[in-house]
């Protein structure tokens, strides 16, 4: 059976009917869902399947029969765990029901049927009794319900209505206890991605609103690889603050709470961010301790465990605040059930803590975090600068098409005779009006919401454009290519430019390198089996998700966060020439890059570079050049294109090896496919 799915084309801007089969969802869903990352943590495996061991130990001990309740069991890893350590039963609950499927097959693949039953409920919905989803209460509690932020995924209530329903009293659980850690610091790296900080433009600052500045910003946590940010970018004002603990062997409330660390400031200057982690002890002794901490903060950095289903937390204080070496302050943690979030109080304050963050001058909401960061690259800005200024007039008429873009208030400081921004929406409209109102160009620059097909040369007053500027950014995009909406847009608009308007970018690259990840692969590697505790096989089913549609598809990701060693030497493979309107005909570039390096390539990296004019790039990629080593230094304001392959292959280095590759851009859905393959050159 086909069903039609209704999808924005991010490129196009069209309104796109995508037929999907019923599988679609199952093997989308699974393949994306990060459980090969899990099950490829072996130092997270290890430490649970040494807590089940010791809980079921216990209870033996204690003369019960052993019954186990596993909320979010997934492919059924821990409910296996438990059944090998020798519980009696499980109970292995799972609200998503290709998951539940698949998690029956593999429990019945490893010979545990007998001993484990997957129920297919949300564990709210679990009833207990003769007739019930489980005969008994569980005297063993296994959970991994938790995310970076620890409690986002819902643990507290799940515990919570566990201990009063589910469970018994008396109950062992694994894990046993979490506790989150917590450190003040001023970094002017990571507030860049809280604040529109002022801009300076050919002598002209560009200030930000005072809306904006007195913001306490988006509510949502950061979530980051924390061992990608540079002690070097960031001085602590305190020590590690341990905030709380949660025992999940006792009845857990979800209710909202707040809990303070008191401490005395070790270094003078501005509070700014809180870096935040937390640890899980499996057993009640603490000898077990599966920990989310960073690597720098390692002894050893290369022992790290690095995974990717859980990370580390940064918070931005509500706005920034002077400290001083000595002074005593309190830092406080409040959550509700599904967030946390920070503030800070002198000793002296009588203020309670501070209610959940909520945007309120609506930039929060429209630009990310690494939005935030890219308006206040100054080397960005310069580099834009210098192209406007190599084009703007005095007689120029400007229409900006991105979304959120101050380059249309560049090109008014510039000197233009006149001004329009295209905003995609209402909510952009007002960020970019507030700019305007706190600069005083209110009238200098009028800003339309409009999309590209709607606008006439009425609205612009009968003036034709003479200069068409983009960066291009659009918060429909995700991978590289889809900021090519500004192609579609400048085609659009084409009746209403002057036979000689100059397009700003003139023209866009994507470029291609066959890359080794220190540890990115992991999250696509197969997962036949698991690291850390023998079942074979994890399913075919586990397997075929995980490849499905993958073959020929990139995904985006965070390259600043992921490190990287290029095999081969970066690439130019495509040119979109934006002078010109979109073409009828496809696209095809076809080719081969020879090895260079010796490393295992997992795959390759996608990413555009945007000519703004002859001699002015813009890089949304690479940063700079790469080393002898193959080390790359990745834009962190935008995600680029991974193309994993299947299987590694290895290089010699040697160049007698290359990956071939065949891309063809289909302007009708404004997509490209591709095909790469690594062989031995002929």
């Amino acid at each position: 059976m086909k069903t039609f799915c209704g999808r924005a084309n991010p490129t196009t801007g069209s309104l796109d009917w995508v037929e999907e089969s019923e599988e679609y969802d199952y093997h989308q869903e699974i393949a994306r869902s990060c459980y090969a990352d899990m099950l490829h943590d072996r130092d997270r495996n290890v430490k649970y399947y040494q807590g089940i061991r010791a809980a079921v130990g216990r209870v033996k001990a204690r003369g019960e029969r052993v019954v186990v309740l596993d909320i979010g069991t997934g492919t059924g890893l821990l409910s296996m765990m438990a059944a090998s350590a020798g519980a009696d039963y499980c109970y292995a609950v799972e609200v998503f029901k290709p998951m539940a499927d698949a998690a029956v097959r593999i429990v019945e693949k490893n010979g545990f049927s007998d001993k484990i039953k997957i129920i297919n409920k949300h564990s709210t919905e679990v009833t207990v009794g003769p007739d019930g989803d489980m005969q008994t209460r569980a005297n063993i509690l296994v959970t991994e319900l938790f995310d970076t932020e620890l409690i986002g995924e819902g643990a507290l209530p799940s515990y919570e209505h566990a201990h009063a329903h589910l469970v018994q009293e008396d109950c062992e659980a694994v894990p046993h206890r979490a506790t989150v850690y917590a450190q003040l610091v001023q970094s002017e790296q990571l507030w860049r991605w809280a604040q529109l900080l002022p801009i300076d433009v050919e002598g002209r600052r560009l200030r930000p609103p005072p809306a904006v500045g007195r913001c306490a910003g988006a509510p949502s946590v950061c979530d980051i690889q924390l061992s990608q940010v540079s002690p070097d970018t960031f001085t602590p004002l305190g020590p590690l603050c341990t905030m709380f603990s949660v025992d999940f062997s006792r009845p857990v409330s979800s209710a909202s709470q707040s809990y303070s660390s008191r401490f005395e400031v070790c270094t003078s200057g501005q509070a700014q961010v809180v870096l935040s982690w937390w640890d899980i002890d499996m057993d009640p002794a603490g000898t077990i301790v599966c920990s989310m901490a960073p690597s720098w903060t390692y002894p050893e950095p290369k022992s790290y465990p690095w995974r990717d289903h859980w990370m580390q937390s940064v918070y931005f204080l509500p706005v920034e605040q002077g400290v001083t070496k000595g002074e005593e302050l309190s830092l406080t943690v409040s959550h509700d059930d599904y967030s946390l979030w920070y503030s800070l109080q002198s000793q002296s304050s009588t203020e309670g803590p501070p209610s959940r963050p909520c945007c309120t001058c609506q930039a929060h909401l429209v630009w990310t975090r690494p939005r935030f960061g890219e308006l206040n690259d100054s080397q960005r800005t310069k580099s834009y600068t210098r192209a406007l200024l190599s084009v703007v007039r005095t007689d120029s008429v400007c229409l900006g098409v991105s979304d959120g873009s101050l380059l249309p208030i560049f090109a008014n400081l510039l000197g233009a005779r006149k001004v329009f921004s295209l905003e995609s929406s209402g909510m952009f409209k007002q960020v970019i009006e507030q700019v305007l109102e706190a600069n005083a160009l209110k009238d200098m620059v009028q800003v339309l919401s409009l999309r590209p097909d709607q606008l006439t040369a009425r609205d612009l007053g009968g003036e034709q454009v003479s200069v068409l500027v983009g960066e291009p950014y659009f918060s429909t995009s995700l991978l590289p290519w889809h900021s090519l909406f500004f192609w579609y847009c400048r085609t659009n608009l084409s009746h209403l430019l002057r036979p000689d308007a100059t397009i700003l970018p003139q023209s866009a690259t994507l470029w291609m390198a066959a890359v080794e990840f220190l540890d990115l692969w992991r999250i696509r590697a197969p997962c036949g089996s698991c690291e850390g505790f023998d079942v074979r096989p994890m399913d075919e089913m586990i397997q075929h998700s995980l490849d499905f549609r993958e073959s020929r598809e990139a995904e985006p990701h965070p390259l600043w966060e992921y490190p990287c060693r290029a095999l081969t030497q970066p690439l130019p493979v495509m040119t979109f020439d934006f002078r010109r309107c979109v073409p009828d005909q496809p696209l095809s570039s076809q080719g081969s890059s020879p090895f260079v390096r010796r490393g295992c390539c997992h795959g390759v990296v996608l990413w555009m570079e945007f000519q703004l004019t002859d001699d002015i790039t813009v890089s949304m990629g690479l940063t700079g050049p790469v080393n002898e080593q193959g080390t790359c230094e990745w834009s962190p304001h935008r995600k680029q294109g991974v193309y994993f392959f299947s299987s590694p292959w290895d290089s010699s280095g040697d160049g007698r090896a290359a990956v071939s590759y065949n891309l063809t851009f289909d302007p009708s859905i404004g997509d490209i496919r591709m095909d790469f393959s690594a062989s031995l050159s002929q």
